[in-house]
């Protein structure tokens, strides 16, 4: 790809926030109260699915929307009153984010929470003035690993081609989600997904967190080298 790099689109739990721990722990004290048993592990790592693919795994099968939906809410308002308030940025997100809008890239969040959360999520991290644009779940069909939100957020953006954006985010589900969408991507390792699943899910660099990112961006990258570090 010849193509100059004009925008990034990031994802946020466990890319620019250290939440997927408190998400995972809000999933499953949500299932006990509804008499349901998950573990703590087979839920982390289902994390960056949006709510509409993490729940039928661990329902009964025949649950319905009425019971998903009472289901969702509670789990949303546990993690606002019991976690949101613990949730912190990872270490560097402004001073990357404030580099690449230096550098003229447009900066898109593109997350499987909602657009309520979202909100909040800007203000922890301190970037909403550095924002051009967002897409969540209540823009898609379906969340990660579609493409449906990365594709929103390309049609926000044009006319940005694919080719000219970058997709970086800390699971599998967000580089599945990049290819199907034709977009490249960087994985991070904050978010505790293994190396080797990020490259299995086609990242082309590899990093451990935004500190990292930041550290060793080059100028107007087109293509990200294939020798990139995981630190």
């Amino acid at each position: 790809m010849g193509s100059v790099l004009k925008a990034v689109i990031f994802d946020i739990d466990g890319t620019l926030l250290d939440s997927v721990d408190y998400h995972a722990e809000s999933w499953v004290r949500t299932f006990s109260h509804f008499g349901l048993k998950a573990d703590f592990d087979d839920v982390r790592c289902r994390i960056g699915e949006g709510a509409d693919r993490l729940m039928p795994v661990f329902l009964p099968r025949g649950t319905g929307e009425a019971r998903r939906q009472e289901i969702e809410k509670y789990r949303a308002a546990l993690f606002k009153k019991e976690y949101l308030p613990k949730v912190k940025p990872f270490p560097g997100v402004r001073r990357l984010f404030e580099h690449l809008r230096a550098e003229g890239l447009r900066i898109v969040l593109g997350s499987s929470c909602t657009a309520e959360e979202i909100t909040g999520y800007k203000e922890i991290a301190a970037i909403a003035d550095l924002i051009d644009c967002e897409t969540t779940s209540d823009d898609a069909r379906s969340s990660k690993p579609a493409p449906d939100i990365f594709l929103k957020a390309l049609e926000r953006i044009s006319p940005v081609e694919a080719s000219e954006c970058v997709v970086i985010g800390d699971t599998r589900y967000d580089g599945e989600a990049a290819q199907k969408a034709g977009l490249r991507f960087i994985g991070v390792l904050c978010g505790g997904a293994p190396e080797p699943e990020l490259r299995a899910a086609g990242a082309v660099a590899i990093y451990k967190d935004p500190a990292d990112l930041l550290a060793n961006w080059k100028s107007k990258i087109s293509q990200p080298s294939e020798a990139a570090h995981a630190g």
